[in-house]
């Protein structure tokens, strides 16, 4: 066999050598892609997890926003100001949850000045006056009871605008002062019998409108009779059924 020259070895050598570098800068070449598409990939990662820490974090920002609003309004409601809003007619249920709420602020706060705003086309005589001693009883614990009317306070809500400790009116509301009127049927004596309540209720109701008025019980009778008396405030302010005139913005 023969012997390769010393030259042609040579040469052999280099080339083998050129092609392992070549081949050893093509594997480098494809580890340093490998390595940055996996640098790529982490990045998009890192970046679309900081991109959802944020949308995250924006979420969380914006739920504390309504949360921190619903505490405020919440805070600003009228059930944490003592302002209790009588708009409906009066009735068994309106009475009866009106006084659910007083019977909860006078036992938690003692002396705590409450306000009762009256819109109301008015109603039931009979449930209206148990709201009646009701917020007289309240007056009795040492409460302070601002009743004020906005819209109307008309017929038994008029009546219940007099328990206040302090009356107020709003400039454009009204008041509806007027006989009460009931149904009844039976016998003669059973209607007669039922009149005759009513003309003890109608004293009662002139008493209570009188009591702090500057008309007597009778001229207040005079007045209403067989017909509906409405009242701006300048007149329920001038006849002494309020005590102030909201004032105006």
């Amino acid at each position: 066999m023969p012997k390769e020259k010393p030259q042609e070895l040579s040469l052999q050598l280099r080339e083998n050598d050129l092609i392992a570098a070549i081949e050893s800068k093509r594997a480098l070449a494809k580890r340093d892609a490998a390595e940055a598409l996996k640098f790529k990939a982490e990045t998009r990662k890192e970046n679309a997890e900081a991109a959802g820490l944020e949308v995250v974090a924006a979420i969380t920002e914006i739920e504390r926003d309504q949360a921190r609003r619903k505490d405020k309004e919440n805070l600003a409601a009228d059930k944490h100001n003592f302002v209790y809003v009588f708009d409906d007619p009066v009735h068994a249920t309106s009475v009866r949850v009106c006084i659910a709420q007083l019977t909860v602020w006078t036992r938690n706060n003692p002396k705590q000045d409450i306000e009762i705003i009256f819109n109301s086309p008015g109603g039931d005589v009979v449930e209206g006056m148990a709201l009646y001693d009701f917020i007289q009883l309240v007056k009795g614990r040492g409460h302070h009871v601002t009743t004020t009317a906005l819209g109307m306070a008309a017929s038994m809500a008029g009546i219940l605008l007099q328990a206040g400790t302090k009356r107020r009116m709003g400039a454009e509301a009204w008041v509806l002062i007027h006989e009460g009127s009931f149904g009844t049927a039976g016998k003669v004596g059973e209607v007669e019998d039922k009149v005759d309540w009513v003309k003890r209720i109608m004293k009662r109701i002139c008493k209570i409108f009188a009591a702090r008025s500057t008309l007597s019980a009778g001229q207040i009778a005079r007045r209403w009779k067989r017909k509906d008396w409405w009242l701006d405030s300048s007149e329920c302010l001038k006849f002494g059924f309020i005590d102030e005139i909201l004032p105006g913005v």
